[in-house]
């Protein structure tokens, strides 16, 4: 019979691992993964206020190396009246596994330990090496986590030659998309800096605000693309705007804004920086700008390893996956920089909400699936 992820998954929900917080969560995998043969490896990183607990395994030592990444993190429950069971029980109801993380994404581990479980005993002597990095850090800060493992893993000769990772891709049913890829994320902070004055002598003032706004509107008039192959078009948002000003006749001496660009593969987060300040300088604007970026785009094409992966998925679930690069970051901009990587995992449909859960019977498949990824790429 096949290995039932769900006694798992109860498990994990019920460690109150809010970020940074591990509360047992990896200890958990590491017990479901030692009996099967994995050396693991525990890593502590972070300063003293905010320690973020990590896991490396990994079982063999040849190649090809088959790396599956995920974490044990979760958001806060929010209102907890709100919610129906406590948010850490793991509540089974209605044929649905109910609780924090269920997922996004301890249901997803718990569907891989599952299928890997099932797939070590029928290939005890497989090819390659299979290995798990788990975070505690991704929800968060993402500084501590798979950024500074992998760093290690390079360090140690541990880099994988193709890595998965669980977060919940699909958006209808199971399978139903593969996601290759992730737009990049900058968010700049401009302060335009003017003279203060009164309002009916504009003449002895300077308004930032007009200096401001000049400089974002041909920013915001016309696309930055028109998107590429396996990416839609960037956007760019102004998230938020400010002067601190209460009075009506006052043309204040600071206006300030927050940009949110998500870029494809047509830009680097560099580029978009210098574009922003041409923009600046054109509008005559005397300004400070900060920029950061938490990713930059990257795409793993389609070739051996989304092929496998995408012939896996279908045979498993019967539904043919679509290949996709929406949405927001994930810690695959991280593992992007290493090697080829993909995302693949159960439907997303209420991660972070209150209530959130997952059906039984998905995760039971998923764990089929995982196995089928397994199969498929290291036979």
């Amino acid at each position: 019979m096949a290995t039932d992820p769900i006694p798992l998954a109860q498990a994990l929900i019920r460690c109150r691992s809010v970020t940074p917080a591990d509360d047992g969560a990896l200890d958990v995998v590491q017990r479901a993964l030692e009996p099967l043969g994995f050396a693991c490896t525990r890593l502590v990183f972070g300063p003293a206020d905010y320690r973020v607990d990590n896991l490396f395994a990994r079982r063999g030592t040849g190649g090809p190396h088959f790396c599956y990444a995920g974490h044990t993190d979760v958001v806060p429950p929010g209102d907890l009246g709100a919610w129906t069971d406590d948010p850490f029980s793991g509540a089974l109801r209605d044929g649905l596994l109910f609780g924090r993380g269920a997922c996004d994404m301890k249901g997803g581990i718990a569907a891989f330990v599952a299928g890997l479980t099932d797939y070590l005993a029928a290939n005890p002597n497989h090819p390659g090496s299979i290995s798990l990095l788990i975070t505690g850090d991704e929800e968060a800060r993402s500084v501590d986590g798979t950024a500074k493992v992998l760093e290690w893993m390079q360090a140690n000769g541990q880099v994988p030659d193709m890595a998965l990772v669980g977060e919940p891709t699909s958006r209808r049913a199971l399978g139903d998309t593969i996601k290759i890829g992730r737009r990049g994320s900058l968010t700049a902070r401009i302060a335009v800096r003017g003279k203060q004055g009164h309002s009916a002598y504009p003449a002895l003032a300077d308004n930032p605000i007009h200096r401001l706004v000049a400089a974002l509107g041909p920013l915001l008039a016309a696309p930055l693309d028109n998107g590429s192959e396996f990416f839609p078009p960037t956007t760019l948002q102004v998230t938020g705007f400010d002067v601190g000003n209460t009075a009506s006749n006052v043309i204040p001496a600071v206006a300030r804004a927050m940009l949110n660009i998500r870029f494809n593969d047509l830009h680097t987060s560099a580029a978009l920086v210098e574009r922003l300040h041409a923009a600046l300088r054109a509008a005559g604007c005397a300004y400070e700008m900060d920029a950061e970026c938490s990713g930059e785009s990257f795409l793993t094409r389609p070739g051996p390893f989304v092929d496998a992966l995408s012939r896996a998925v279908a045979r498993s679930t019967g539904v043919t996956p679509a290949l996709d690069t929406g949405g927001g970051t994930s810690d695959a901009r991280f593992i992007a920089r290493y090697c080829p990587v993909a995302e693949f995992g159960a439907v997303g449909a209420t991660l972070h909400q209150v209530n959130e859960h997952a059906p039984v019977e998905e995760l039971r498949r998923l764990a089929g699936t995982y196995r089928a990824v397994i199969e498929d790429i290291l036979g």
